[in-house]
């Protein structure tokens, strides 16, 4: 094949950045050589209000296809925004910002892809109340990560951590399709319950109608039915059926805007049937079909809360969903909630 390519790429390593606060963040950047000699400057094309430590750094490679990576600090704005960041490489009079994604098959020949060098930066209007959680993990699942980035201390535990370990965290989190895939929970969801019993807030992503290591029945502490009903419109209005339950209050002041900008869904595998102990908090359908309240649903469990959710946060905390990561920290934060108010 006969390509014609740039003399250097440049790529930003992270997909997206996300602040809760002002503390800045290491930022990858990788360069490549498309020719032998090449030397230039790495620099960055930021928004106004963000900045970065160093501002940029002299480019020497010598040899076609070195490579050299280099880390910037990046500062976020002090108004909650979401901005777009480029990297580009300036050699004499030319500016390069393409990196270069190589598509490699047996069957078809190779194909050289050049992309923009750009990264996603989110900075949030967030309060956090409580930070430290315990995630029982799935293979694949960023939720975890994402919650790092907006300060949270995450430990991704075993699941039969014991009762007197669960309770030294704020909340316990169980990843998508946990019930599905890890069979120990089987024999320890009970301890679970007593976390939440004594005090915790235990948040459980959704799981699917198919595969379940034990009987939907046994999977909530106070009934519910998983379905296979979601909403597949990302775009779903969503209408808010409990204003002054604390999940959309404190620390975060939530309206109908935080639901803006979702991507891909709203969610999946709804529960279509609970119990009146539990609080069903918001309600959305795809065009002509019917009003979905289980989307998120809140009890309280002893002196704590359980929290079943089909929402797909999974999406949308890697995502940088600003009204997303709010939400979730209200989950987060139940039992630290006094009022209603």
């Amino acid at each position: 094949p006969f390509e014609i390519l740039p003399e250097a790429f440049v790529q930003i390593e992270e997909p997206a950045f996300i602040f809760g606060n002002q503390s800045p963040k290491p930022m990858t950047v990788t360069v490549k050589a498309g020719v032998d000699d090449f030397e230039g400057t790495l620099n960055l094309d930021l928004p106004d209000g963000w900045s970065t430590t160093p501002a940029d750094y002299p480019i020497s490679l010598s040899r076609k296809g070195q490579s050299e990576t280099f880390e910037f600090m990046l500062h976020p704005s002090e108004e909650a925004s979401e901005v777009e960041i480029s990297a580009y490489i300036q050699s004499n009079s030319k500016k390069y910002d393409r990196s270069l994604a190589l598509i490699e098959y047996d069957h078809i020949p190779t194909q050289s892809i050049l992309l923009p060098a750009t990264s996603k930066a989110v900075k949030i209007d967030l309060q956090i109340n409580g930070n430290k959680i315990a995630y029982i993990m799935v293979a694949g699942d960023e939720v975890p990560s994402s919650l790092e980035q907006i300060g949270y201390e995450v430990d991704i535990i075993e699941p039969n951590t014991s009762l007197k370990v669960l309770k030294e965290y704020d909340a316990l989190i169980l990843g998508i399709r946990a019930y599905n895939t890890i069979n120990e929970l089987r024999f320890i969801n009970q301890t679970l319950f007593d976390y939440v019993k004594q005090g915790g807030t235990m948040i459980v992503q959704y799981n699917t109608t198919w595969g379940l290591k034990m009987s939907k029945d046994e999977i909530p502490p106070l009934p519910l039915n998983i379905s296979r009903k979601r909403v597949s419109d990302e775009n779903a209005e969503i209408r808010i059926l409990a204003e002054r339950h604390p999940v959309m209050n404190s620390p975060n002041k939530l309206n109908a805007g935080d639901f803006n900008n979702w991507v891909q869904e709203r969610g999946l595998y709804f529960p279509n049937e609970w119990s009146e102990d539990y609080t069903a908090i918001l309600s959305c359908n795809d065009k002509g079909e019917e009003a979905l309240n289980g989307g998120l649903l809140v009890a309280e469990l002893g002196a704590g809360h359980y929290v079943y959710t089909g929402l797909s946060f999974f999406r949308e905390l890697p995502a940088g969903v600003p009204g997303a990561y709010r939400l979730f920290a209200n989950m987060i934060a139940l039992g630290k909630n006094n009022t209603n108010d």
